[in-house]
C-alpha cells in the first residue's frame, strides 16, 4: 500500500512509519522536521507546515491507500496546562485537520485514522485519582480540562460529520499517553514517563527530584508497540471508533517514580513542588475495544519503562559526549 503519516517527524509517526515499512508499505511522511532518531525510515520526508494550504495542495497531489493523521501541536503537561500555548494548540491543530478533510472530501476510497486523545474526557469524571471514569460513552456532556482536549473533541466530530456528509472512511481512536523511546524527553514537550526517566537518570543515589503536584494524581501508560498493534487492528476492522486506545494499569506519578528508581537500582527521593498536573486521575477503560476489536495490552508496565529508562540514559551519555 501507498501510506501517508501526517506527524512522520513525532515520536509515534516515527515509530508507526518504521512498522509500515517493516511491512512493506510504501511510506510518505509529512511534518515541520525530519524525526530526529528515524530519518532514514519513510520512503519520502516532505518538511511542510500542514496548516498552509500550498502544502497541502502538494501532499494531496498524489493519492493515498490509508493516511494516519498525528499532526498536532501538542506537548506534555508543562505545554498544554500552563495555558500559554492555547491558542497555538486550537489554531494550528484545528487548521490541520480542517486543511485534511477538505483536501480529501471527495475521496471515498482512502481509509483514514484519526488519533485522538484521553484529554477529552470531561474533568467532573476525573476528580478522583482512585476513581477516573473515562468510557467512551462518558465524552458527554463535554468538559475537558485543557483547550487541547477542546480541540481534539471538536476534530473528532469533524471527522465524523466528513465521514456522515462525504463518505470518508474514517477511524477514530483516543489515545491514552503512549510512551516509548525515541520521544521528546528534554525539550520541555516531554510527558511524565520521560521525564521522570530523565530526572532518575540525571540524579544520583539517595538524590531528590522535583515532582508536580502532590504525585497522588493517578495515570495509566501504555507503550508504543502496543498502541500500534491497537491501531491496526482498529484500521483493518469495520469499526469506525471514537475507541480508547491505552493500558488499565493505573499507577501515581509518586508511585511512577519509585519504579522507574527500582529500574535504575536507585534510591531516590520525592520533592513534590506546585505544577501544573492535568485532572487528577485517567485510567483507560477497554471494554469497548475488547469486544470491538478482541485487543488489550499484553506488556507489563515495568517492561515498557527498562526500555524507556535506557534509551533516555544512553541519550544522556550521547550528549554528553
Amino acid at each position: 500500500m501507498k501510506v501517508l503519516v501526517c506527524g512522520g517527524g513525532g515520536f509515534i509517526g516515527g515509530h508507526l512509519a518504521k512498522k509500515l515499512k517493516e511491512m512493506n508499505h510504501e511510506v510518505i511522511c509529512v511534518d515541520l522536521k525530519e524525526n530526529e532518531f528515524s530519518k532514514s525510515i519513510p520512503d519520502k520526508m516532505i518538511i511542510g507546515d500542514l496548516t498552509n494550504q500550498k502544502v497541502i495542495d502538494e501532499i494531496f497531489s498524489d493519492e493515498y491507500d490509508e493516511i494516519y493523521q498525528l499532526a498536532a501541536d501538542m506537548g506534555g503537561a508543562g505545554y498544554i496546562f500552563t495555558g500559554d500555548n492555547d491558542a497555538s494548540v486550537m489554531y494550528n491543530s484545528a487548521t490541520i485537520n480542517l486543511n485534511i478533510l477538505n483536501a480529501l472530501k471527495k475521496n471515498k476510497k482512502t481509509k483514514i485514522f484519526y488519533s485522538s486523545s484521553a484529554c477529552i474526557y470531561p474533568e467532573y469524571n476525573q476528580l478522583d485519582p482512585q476513581n477516573p471514569e473515562c468510557k467512551e460513552s462518558t465524552a458527554y456532556p463535554a468538559a475537558p480540562d485543557s483547550e487541547y482536549g477542546w480541540e481534539k473533541l471538536f476534530s473528532e466530530r469533524l471527522y465524523l460529520t466528513f465521514k456522515k456528509n462525504y463518505g470518508l472512511n474514517i477511524r477514530i481512536a483516543r489515545f491514552h499517553n503512549i510512551f516509548g523511546p525515541e520521544g521528546a524527553w528534554n525539550n520541555g514537550k516531554e510527558k511524565a514517563p520521560a521525564a521522570i526517566c530523565r530526572k532518575v537518570a540525571l540524579a544520583n543515589d539517595n538524590e531528590e527530584i522535583e515532582i508536580w503536584g502532590d504525585g497522588k494524581q493517578t495515570r495509566s501508560f501504555l507503550y508504543i508497540d502496543e498502541c500500534l498493534d491497537a491501531v491496526f487492528r482498529l484500521m483493518k476492522s469495520n469499526f469506525v471508533g471514537p475507541v480508547n486506545i491505552g493500558s488499565e494499569q493505573m499507577i501515581s506519578i509518586n508511585n511512577l517514580v519509585h519504579l522507574v528508581a527500582k529500574i535504575a537500582n536507585k534510591n531516590i527521593k520525592i520533592k513534590n513542588i506546585d505544577g501544573p498536573t492535568g485532572v487528577r486521575g485517567r485510567n483507560s477503560n477497554n471494554e469497548l475495544i475488547y469486544k470491538k476489536l478482541n485487543w488489550k495490552p499484553s506488556l507489563d508496565l515495568e517492561f515498557g519503562l527498562s526500555h524507556t529508562y535506557n534509551w533516555i540514559k544512553s541519550q544522556i551519555k550521547l550528549n554528553e559526549n
